[in-house]
């Protein structure tokens, strides 16, 4: 894992920074979403297909068997993206399927005398991914699996939860009055370029024909792309996000930054916001371990100013250079050029020895000439 995404993780995983980016998803930055109703889960993604055996017997010892190999078809496994080869205990080989995502938190989400149980993950990309709605559908699919799973599972641990139901339920292991949790998941993009991928299934599929793809379930991914950004929008975050986003939406231009950080509202932020700008635009910005916050307005401009201090120092120093050396090839040409004249040397073999001699042009050397040249008679 590379510093980038270290630090945008270390980032997100915040309650605050978490819940004001889903609170801006969903809610339009209303404060919906309580940080301290947020509990972090699991991110791994794996699941094994269900087994074809569980349609078959009706036999006492195949309902067995596959009551214990479906009961085994789940589990969390922290490797990322992989597919291997399990057996089950119906003595049957099936393939794994494994993915890790960034985070992935247990919502409760309290509105208007409802309560509401989600969960929502969030993926952080500095790059496009340009098959995203792909990715985002399998670690989608992959939780209501494992829910549907975890569910099953319960219900076959107690043999009683079966009493009075009919064989699709058993078989299936899912009972009608049962309810899976709804899963959002949200790119944020931690890039300054414009995000230009597709956003959905269809946008990666080569037809065009509305026909048949009225027939395609069109997954679509959630993001928040800097890049297209407005001010209201970036209004609408009430944590560190703001500056983070904003920051890296106007790094490449100086004079919009500043405007940016001179009416933003937020007079510092913590360390972990400064280390994402720091790490995703290059920022030469001071971290510290000891300080908790930084005012970034201060931050930048006090770069800005010792660049330009610096800009000056070094346009000093090569201007007292260049006017040394201006002086010592002024003092050599006016000698070369008061001893020709004493030898009778013509103004053309005078000219020719100032280029030769100084390394100069035919144009210099003339501005010489009339500078220090005597009346040739």
């Amino acid at each position: 894992m590379g510093t980038a995404d270290i630090v945008t993780k270390e980032y997100m995983r915040g309650n605050a920074v978490f819940a004001d980016a889903f609170n801006y998803l969903i809610y339009n930055g209303k404060k919906v979403i309580d940080p301290a109703n947020l509990k972090e889960i699991d991110p791994t993604e794996i699941a094994l297909p269900f087994d074809d055996e569980a349609k078959a017997g009706k036999e006492k010892d195949g309902e067995d068997k596959n009551r214990k190999a479906q009961g085994t078809e789940w589990s969390s496994v922290k490797n990322e993206s992989v597919r291997k080869k399990t057996a089950g205990r119906a003595g049957k080989k099936t393939d794994a399927v494994q993915r890790y995502r960034d985070l992935l938190k247990f919502a409760v989400i309290k509105q208007d005398e409802r309560t509401s149980y989600v969960l929502l993950g969030i993926e952080n990309q500095t790059d496009v991914h340009y098959a995203m709605p792909v990715r985002n559908a399998i670690y989608d699919a992959l939780q209501y699996g494992r829910q549907v799973a975890d569910i099953a599972a319960g219900h076959r641990r107690n043999k009683n939860d079966f009493s009075g139901k009919n064989n699709g339920e058993y078989l299936s292991g899912f009972l009608k009055e049962d309810h899976i949790r709804p899963v959002i998941t949200l790119v944020i993009h931690f890039g300054a370029e414009e995000w230009d991928g597709p956003l959905s299934l269809h946008e990666m599929m080569s037809t065009r024909d509305m026909e048949l793809l009225s027939f395609v379930e069109n997954y679509r991914i959630h993001l928040i792309d800097p890049a297209k950004l407005t001010e209201e929008q970036l209004d609408h975050f009430s944590t560190s996000l703001k500056e983070v986003m904003g920051y890296i939406k106007y790094s490449k231009n100086k004079e919009q930054l500043l405007k940016f950080l001179h009416t933003d509202t937020h007079r510092s932020i913590e360390m972990n916001a400064v280390r994402v700008i720091k790490t995703i635009t290059n920022t030469p910005i001071e971290v510290s371990e000891e300080e908790g916050e930084i005012e970034m307005c201060k931050a930048i401009e006090d770069l800005i100013a010792e660049s330009e201090a610096r800009g000056r120092a070094e346009g000093e120093v090569r201007g007292e250079a260049r006017g040394r050396a201006e002086g010592e090839t002024r003092g050599e040409a006016k000698g070369m050029i008061e001893i020709c004249l004493d030898m009778s040397f013509s103004k053309e073999d005078i000219l020719k020895k100032l280029q030769e001699k100084l390394n100069i042009s035919l144009q210099q050397a003339g501005e010489y000439f009339e500078m220090y040249g005597k009346h040739i008679v």
